[in-house]
C-alpha cells in the first residue's frame, strides 16, 4: 500500500521525468495556459512587427532618416531582437515552468535578455539626451549632434550592453557567495539569474536608477522649456482669441507626450528593478509567478516603444500608411493577375 508522500510525488509531473533530480512542472489549468500563451503571444508579435515597422520606414525614407530616428531606429533594432530572440523562450519557461535548452543556451539566453533590456534603456536615454539639445540648445545642435557621433553613441550602447551583459552572466560574479543556495534549488530545468546583494544593487543602479534619473531631468527641463517656447510663440501670433488656444494645445500635447514617456518607463521597469535590488535582503522569498510578471511587464516597455516613438508622430503615421497600403496594393494585384 502506497503511502500519501509517494502518491503525490507520482502526481507531480517533472520537465524530465526519466530524471529524479528535475524540476517540477508548475501546475496550471489548461484555460489559464491557453490565456498566457494567447497574450504571450500578441505581445511578442506586436513588439516584432511594430518595431519593424519603424526599422523599415526610417530605413526607407530618407527625409527621416535624421539623427534622432537613427536612433529611434537601433532602439527598435533592440525592441525587436529581445521580441524575436528572447521573449518566445521566456514565454514557454514562464507558461511550463520549464527550461528545455540546457545550462549553456540558458545562459546565452540571460545574456541576451540582459543586452537587450539595457540596450533599450539606454537608447531611451540617448534619446531624452538629443531632445534635451534639440530643444533646449537648437543652435548648437546640428554641430553637436550629427549622424556620426549619434553612430558612435549607439555603438558604445551596444559594446557595453553586450560586453557587460555577458560578462556578469558567464563570470558569475553575480552569483558569488550564493554557491550554496544555487546548489540547494537547482535542479535540472530551471534557468534562473540569481543577484547576490552587491550586484542586486549595482546592477539596477547602473542600467535603470541612473539612467532614469538623467531622463526624468532632462525632460523635465525640455517641458518647462517647452512650455517657455510655446507662450513665447502664442504671444507673437496676431489673432487674439487663437493664440491663448494654440498655446494650451501645445503644453497638453507636451505634457501629454512626456506623461506618457515617464509613465510607461517607470510603470514597466521600476517593480522589476526594485525587486531585484530588494529581493538578495529578503533571503529570495520573491515567488516565482511574481517574478516572471514583473519581467513581462519589462518586456512591456519594448512592445510599447514602437506606439510611443513611432504611431505619435505624424511623419511616422505617413510612412506606416505608405507602406502598408504598397503591401497590401501589391498583394491584391498579385492576386488580380493570379486570377485573371
Amino acid at each position: 500500500m502506497m503511502t500519501s508522500n509517494e502518491t503525490n510525488t507520482e502526481n507531480v509531473l517533472l520537465c524530465y521525468p526519466l530524471r529524479l533530480d528535475s524540476c517540477p512542472k508548475v501546475q496550471r489549468l489548461a484555460v489559464v495556459k491557453v490565456a498566457m500563451y494567447v497574450l504571450m503571444v500578441l505581445m511578442i508579435l506586436t513588439t516584432v512587427f511594430g518595431n519593424l515597422l519603424i526599422i523599415i520606414s526610417i530605413s526607407h525614407f530618407k527625409h527621416l532618416q535624421s539623427p534622432t530616428h537613427l536612433i529611434v531606429r537601433s532602439l527598435a533594432a533592440s525592441d525587436c531582437l529581445l521580441g524575436s530572440l528572447v521573449m518566445p523562450y521566456s514565454m514557454v519557461r514562464s507558461v511550463e515552468g520549464c527550461w528545455y535548452l540546457g545550462d549553456v543556451v540558458c545562459k546565452v539566453h540571460s545574456s541576451l535578455d540582459m543586452t537587450f533590456c539595457i540596450s533599450s534603456l539606454l537608447h531611451l536615454s540617448l534619446i531624452s539626451v538629443d531632445r534635451y539639445w534639440a530643444i533646449c540648445d537648437p543652435f548648437r545642435y546640428k554641430m553637436r549632434v550629427t549622424n556620426n557621433t549619434v553612430t558612435l553613441s549607439i555603438t558604445f550602447t551596444w559594446l557595453f550592453s553586450f560586453l557587460y551583459s555577458f560578462y556578469v552572466v558567464f563570470s558569475g560574479i553575480n552569483a558569488v557567495g550564493l554557491e550554496m543556495l544555487i546548489l540547494h534549488v537547482y535542479c535540472v530545468g530551471s534557468c534562473v539569474l540569481f543577484f547576490n546583494k552587491e550586484w542586486g544593487i549595482i546592477c539596477p543602479i547602473l542600467t535603470f536608477f541612473l539612467p532614469g534619473t538623467i531622463m526624468s531631468s532632462l525632460y523635465m527641463k525640455i517641458f518647462h522649456v517647452a512650455r517657455k517656447h510655446a507662450k513665447v510663440m502664442s504671444e507673437r501670433v496676431t489673432a487674439g482669441g487663437l493664440k491663448s488656444q494654440s498655446s494650451a494645445h501645445r503644453e497638453r500635447k507636451a505634457a501629454k507626450t512626456l506623461a506618457i514617456v515617464m509613465g510607461v518607463f517607470y510603470f514597466c521597469w521600476l517593480p522589476y528593478f526594485t525587486v531585484t535590488a530588494v529581493d538578495p535582503f529578503l533571503n529570495y522569498l520573491t515567488p516565482a509567478d511574481v517574478f516572471d510578471a514583473l519581467v513581462w511587464f519589462a518586456y512591456f516597455n519594448s512592445t510599447c516603444n514602437p506606439l510611443i516613438y513611432g504611431f505619435f508622430y505624424p511623419c511616422f503615421q505617413k510612412a506606416f500608411k505608405i507602406l502598408i497600403s504598397n503591401y497590401i496594393c501589391g498583394i491584391m494585384d498579385l492576386n488580380t493577375s493570379t486570377f485573371a
